[in-house]
């Protein structure tokens, strides 16, 4: 039995709004990443944890005590899901520092299929990001009326 752990972006789960559904649905699938466990093993999911948002002074070091909760939970895969994969400029120095840290834990770097290169995905989510939107600063300055 593979007791899975995700780790999302936060950036996209909070700023973005991804309820990591692609994710769920490959994972219930057997589809992405999650093709890789043979046929007759039981996937079970443990949880899903956002990473800390981009390093500061801190580094890895709030990845791995939020990590921790799974672990604390019998976690034995963690897969980064594929806004990490595509996204994070420090996907690579998180997965060094994970294993390292645990190393009995497996790493995998995505979750569901890919439908679009990295390049297209980032393209496209750095436009939503762009995106012009209204702040609370609009409201407090009352700029905030429809017209």
């Amino acid at each position: 039995m593979a007791r899975i752990g995700i780790l999302t972006c936060s950036n996209a789960t909070q700023d973005l709004g991804c309820s990591s559904v692609s994710c769920l649905s490959d994972f219930r699938k057997r589809k992405g990443t999650f093709a890789d466990y043979p046929e007759d093993e039981k996937l079970t999911l443990i949880g899903i944890i956002n990473c800390p948002g981009c390093p500061t002074l801190t580094g890895a070091d709030k990845l791995l005590q939020r990590i921790r909760a799974l672990t604390e939970f019998g976690v034995d895969v963690i897969h980064f899901t594929y806004c990490m994969k595509a996204l994070c400029p420090f996907n690579e120095k998180y997965k060094v520092a994970l294993e390292e840290a645990f190393p009995k834990i497996k790493i995998v770097i995505g979750t569901h299929e890919e439908h679009v290169t990295p390049e297209e995905y980032r393209r496209r989510v750095k436009k939503l990001f762009c995106h012009p939107r209204k702040t609370m600063v609009d409201v407090m300055l009352n700029k905030d009326k429809e017209g």
